[in-house]
């Protein structure tokens, strides 16, 4: 079994739309899937009737991924097994909307001090609807021909310090586990590891994660090594989290893609111990937190006994 817990649609910084991405989850032989946009639910209706109408062999676990704001760090909480119709979950993620329309507005202005055209409208349109990112300017900025590339854009323009970067005004750790919480879900950490943080602010992200109610982290991402993998498996241990895995596959690439690298010792206990996940033949997976894995499913997260 293959299981994927993080990833995006166009509904905020991804380029596949929901039906696309569950077409691609299915390619890659993915057997559950969440959805995780930034601050939005809006692709997980859309992604779970393209599922039942193609009857496609695909679990969908409703998802997001809400940013946060820690010391000077943004950070960003993944909520799994939440209710996507919960209306004070919506409510909650419309005010962070607006935040993001706030923060757009003033990286725009700030922008437009270096020889960058007003460029809110662009990136509008260019978002349609979605949840505004930085990712949205970034591609915009290249269409312009202001930078070669995205990451070009963000060492130039879009990083701390540069010209449009704008600090974040997101919620804090505790509020958004609170959400996830009481809209039904579990809370993970994100991706420990990318927000570039030494082993002591790395210690003390995950410990007040805990503190904050926080369920699990991502043990399992792209192009981490075992050694990593290890290491963010002795803080939740240390912190009592459990493991969480996920691609935050935006689009397709050489370096990432659903399912890649997602597998896990069988000493990790996951966050989905006790969920009733299904195979492929509607079997229902047990409860047991082993897991059995063997080198044959090392690109691929091995099944619960």
């Amino acid at each position: 079994m293959k299981i994927d817990l993080h990833s995006h649609t166009f509904c905020s910084d991804g380029i596949l739309s929901p039906q696309d991405l569950v077409e691609r989850a299915v390619a890659q032989k993915i057997n559950v899937l969440a959805i995780t946009d930034h601050d939005t639910v809006a692709g997980l209706a859309i992604a779970a009737e393209h599922i039942a109408s193609q009857q496609l062999p695909l679990q969908l676990i409703d998802g997001v991924e809400i940013s946060t704001s820690w010391y000077e760090f943004e950070i960003h909480i993944v909520g799994l097994q939440i209710n996507p119709n919960d209306p004070e979950l919506l409510a909650r993620l419309e005010s962070q909307q607006q935040r993001r329309l706030e923060r757009a507005t003033e990286m725009a202005r700030r922008l437009t001090k270096f020889q960058v055209p007003d460029c809110l409208p662009a990136v509008l349109e260019l978002a349609n609807g979605a949840a505004l990112t930085r990712t949205h300017f970034a591609r915009h900025l290249v269409n312009i021909g202001k930078a070669s590339s995205m990451n070009n854009v963000f060492k130039k323009y879009l990083a701390r310090g540069k010209a449009g970067y704008v600090p974040n005004n997101w919620v804090d750790l505790a509020t958004a586990v609170q959400w996830i919480h009481d809209a039904g879900g579990v809370a993970v950490l994100a991706h420990p590891l990318k927000y570039n943080l030494n082993g002591k602010w790395l210690t003390k992200l995950m410990r007040e994660f805990a503190l904050a109610g926080g369920d699990a982290a991502e043990v399992a991402s792209p192009q981490q090594t075992p050694v990593q993998k290890r290491e963010i498996w002795r803080l939740c241990q240390l912190f009592e989290l459990k493991a969480s895995v996920g691609s935050d596959f935006h689009q397709p690439t050489q370096w990432n893609e659903l399912g890649r690298g997602l597998y896990m010792t069988d000493d990790i206990i996951p966050i989905w111990q006790n969920w009733q996940l299904h195979t492929v033949a509607g079997t229902e997976i047990g409860s047991d937190p082993k897991i059995n894995t063997t080198e044959a499913a090392a690109e691929s997260l091995p099944l619960p006994q």
